[in-house]
């Protein structure tokens, strides 16, 4: 049973635009934490973003401040992160996650994507 499942990555130019999404079965997007985390090859999974469950309250990791919005849409039980302004050190795979605390720990977090690929090269 797929409970979150994210689209949107793919290959994008230095400078450029993607919007991930992150499709979440009722019972978890109404009453989680929503977050945004990615992991580079070779180094640890690190937050990017996180929202509350209602979408008033966002938090942002330092490299994605200003450049990156997380939103939800309940009507899509859905969490975007909108980047802006990609770099190459961007690259990563990122993954969608849910838990009842607002933390940047990953730890913390009970249900997880399976994550896409963003990659930011010329």
């Amino acid at each position: 049973q797929v409970q979150l499942a994210e689209s949107g990555g793919g290959l994008v130019q230095p400078g450029g635009s993607l919007r991930l999404a992150c499709a979440a079965s009722e019972e978890i997007f109404g009453s989680k934490v929503m977050a945004w985390f990615r992991q580079a090859s070779g180094k640890e999974r690190e937050f990017v973003a996180r929202i509350h469950q209602s979408g008033g309250y966002t938090y942002y990791s330092a490299s994605a401040q200003g450049r990156f919005m997380i939103s939800r849409d309940h009507a899509k039980n859905t969490v975007y992160l909108q980047m802006n302004s990609l770099k190459p050190e961007d690259t990563a795979a990122y993954y969608c996650a849910a838990g009842a605390l607002s933390v940047r720990d990953a730890r913390s977090y009970d249900y997880w994507g399976q994550g896409t690929q963003v990659t930011v090269s010329s």
